[in-house]
């Protein structure tokens, strides 16, 4: 690349910010996420020439993560993402989150979204909360295996989570990403869609569900959970003001099973673990439909 080239921007030659073309393309974007406006259709192009002519193809996965870090981590990470995808450097890096884009997904009004502008702004209201890195992580991950649902049952994507978690591992094993990242991307594949259909109704389901996430034994993974629910409803059209409901009432439930006398309960049934442990959700279940004032705390999912 020719050291007279300056993109707008940045008031700086790609060789003058780096040697390697390959981090240049990566620093060009991830410096995106962190300005006012995107790139400028040269500064693209230059970039674009260099994904073509192969220069992202040897470079180590360790190296572009700490770019892909970069950006995730500014204020506005989908300026790198578009960046990416509009020079055709994600489809080489993230082929998995590249493939999101095009995809419909169910939504309010309009009633369908596309999956990939849907993250855009998922990961964008992450960092408008200034959420941990791993909700920003999880945010760019979760949905990754609905990309290639069956057509024929769009915009529905059936076992998507199950299509999901290897590719979750895969990328994570790619870029050597910390293990709390791997571990709520994982989590959010699963729970993200459970969360959003938690009704006040059932007791039961909502206590399982804590349970499942081991919301007691992990409060600050849980608390992260919720922050990404939230990021992501608040990413559909017109809820960008809006406040969700789901966290709030699951940390009331959370909040209200921690006050059930656990060690009273297991003590009062001896050795008899399965029955403590039967006893336990029972009065866990029955203190969230008192704090949720249910009139039924419904069968556990």
């Amino acid at each position: 690349m020719s050291a007279n080239l300056t993109p707008g921007p940045f008031g700086k030659s790609f060789t003058d910010l780096l040697a390697s073309p390959a981090l240049t393309v990566l620093r060009m974007a991830a410096l995106a996420a962190s300005q006012d406006d995107g790139l400028d259709e040269d500064t693209l192009d230059l970039m674009y020439e260099q994904v073509a002519a192969g220069v992202l193809t040897d470079l180590a996965p360790e190296v572009a993560w700490r770019e892909l870090a970069r950006g995730l981590s500014a204020r506005a990470p989908s300026r790198m993402l578009r960046a990416l995808r509009e020079c055709d450097a994600l489809a080489v890096l993230l082929p998995e989150v590249d493939a999101l884009f095009g995809v419909p997904q169910i939504a309010d009004d309009p009633d369908q979204v596309d999956i990939g502008e849907h993250l855009l702004r998922t990961v964008d209201e992450a960092a408008r909360r200034d959420a941990p890195f791993a909700v920003r992580y999880a945010s760019l991950l979760f949905n990754v295996g609905k990309s290639d649902s069956p057509r024929e049952h769009l915009p529905v994507h059936y076992r998507h989570i199950e299509r999901g978690v290897p590719r979750i591992e895969a990328i994570s094993a790619r870029f050597g990403v910390p293990d709390d990242c791997l571990d709520l991307a994982l989590l959010a594949n699963a729970e993200c869609e459970r969360v959003h259909r938690a009704a006040e109704m059932r007791a039961g389901s909502i206590t399982v569900m804590l349970e499942r996430v081991d919301a007691f034994g992990h409060p600050e993974r849980f608390d992260r959970l919720m922050t990404l629910c939230t990021c992501d409803f608040r990413a559909y059209p017109g809820r960008a003001s809006r406040p969700y409901p789901k966290a709030a009432m699951l940390r009331t439930a959370l909040s209200a099973c921690r006050n059930v006398d656990e060690a009273a309960i297991t003590a009062a049934h001896g050795v008899q673990r399965s029955q403590a442990a039967d006893a336990l959700l029972e009065a866990r279940a029955q203190a969230v439909a008192a704090a949720l004032r249910s009139k039924r705390w419904g069968d556990a999912d």
